[in-house]
């Protein structure tokens, strides 16, 4: 069996990748022959979310909002590019806060991060209220919005197929480790797939850094990296 070629002509030659270029180099798993039917989330790497979500690839998106300055998040460029719309950047920002203002009159005890909805007819958001006083998002609020979010979404067909952003490096409504840092690509994974999220997932901008580390295309990871990571073969 000969080389597959990726382009016409000389095209090959001409974007063979030097090490100094921006990349992520994507490691094969699996049987493409086979079917598992094990839940899991794939890693969308190299697509664009805005493009995807305007194109009507999704039925739903997964993001965060904050009551106070969502300029910067994901949310504004899906209000200001989705039209059709009455959900504006103002109107949303307003509704999380008049929403904030209510559960702090009647639902104190309820555990955080709650899940708004904002439907835009041809798209539903699900958004992830950021706590209370804090600028950021924890591991643990991923897996409880998430698991809110798995409830809205399990059994409706209409809310599928569903993607969400990564929340690392989000100007917005970022999330941190425990040690306040921007927490690895696979420990967000962890969390939103013990949730029971099986959706896709677009990676942040930051992982075209990544070339001298192997990739994988879904979530669960294979089994070898975790015998590697224990000293086994």
């Amino acid at each position: 069996m000969s080389e597959l070629r990726l382009y016409d002509g000389d095209g090959d030659r001409l974007l063979e990748v030097a090490s100094s270029q921006p990349q992520v180099r994507i490691l094969p798993t699996g049987d493409p022959r086979a079917v598992t039917g094990r839940p899991r989330i794939r890693l969308m790497w190299g697509q664009h979310i805005l493009d995807d979500l305007v194109a009507g690839r999704y039925r739903t998106v997964i993001c965060g909002i904050n009551d106070t300055d969502n300029s910067k998040g994901v949310i504004a460029e899906i209000l200001r590019l989705v039209p059709g719309s009455q959900w504006t950047l103002s109107s949303a920002t307003s509704y999380a806060r008049v929403f904030r203002d209510a559960i702090s009159l009647h639902a104190k005890e309820d555990r955080e991060p709650y899940v708004l909805k904002f439907d835009l007819d041809r798209l539903l958001i699900l958004a992830l209220l950021r706590p209370h006083n804090r600028d950021h998002f924890t591991l643990e609020d991923l897996y409880r919005g998430f698991r809110t979010a798995r409830t809205m979404i399990d059994g409706r067909r209409d809310r599928q197929p569903v993607a969400t952003v990564s929340f690392i490096g989000a100007k917005s409504n970022r999330a941190v480790d425990h040690e306040g840092r921007d927490p690895s690509l696979e420990a967000v994974l962890r969390a939103m797939h013990t949730a029971g999220f099986e959706g896709d997932l677009y990676p942040p901008p930051s992982a075209w850094e990544t070339s001298r580390v192997g990739a994988y295309a879904a979530y669960p990871f294979p089994e070898s990296l975790a015998r590697a990571r224990d000293g086994s073969s």
